[in-house]
């Protein structure tokens, strides 16, 4: 994100709120492979009775960018970092992948405007209602 970006846009990402707030309050915990960095409240507790736990997003704020194992240490679901882990992923996991919704990449079934194909014709067995 750019400077100007930063000053004029909360819907963006990180803003100068953000920025001076993570700074002041917060203690960076790890980073992700997609660049987005974990913070932990340095000192008191948050409306949970518990530290804080926050992320800040490498590019939009978009919470599909963060992967399972992050997203679990964020909700209080466990409190051990992934960094701190040593996990190996199953052989039928896959990776992370956000949220494609609205992208070229998006999923796109048969027969949909969109999407390549036609749409199967529908079965004998549907009859349309009709008000008698």
């Amino acid at each position: 994100m750019g400077l100007f970006s930063e000053i004029f846009s909360w819907w963006g990402g990180n803003t100068w709120g953000t920025r001076l707030f993570t700074w002041r309050k917060g203690r960076l915990v790890g980073e992700d492979e997609f660049g987005n960095r974990y913070y932990l409240q340095k000192s008191g507790v948050g409306p949970l009775g518990v530290p804080a736990r926050w992320v800040t997003y490498a590019n939009l704020s978009e919470p599909s960018q963060v992967p399972p194992d992050w997203h679990g240490w964020l909700h209080y679901t466990v409190d051990t970092l992934p960094t701190e882990e040593r996990y190996q992923p199953k052989h039928w996991q896959k990776r992370h992948q956000m949220n494609m919704t609205g992208t070229a990449q998006a999923y796109r079934p048969k027969g949909s405007i969109l999407g390549k194909g036609e749409r199967a014709k529908s079965t004998t067995d549907y009859k349309a209602w009709r008000p008698q």
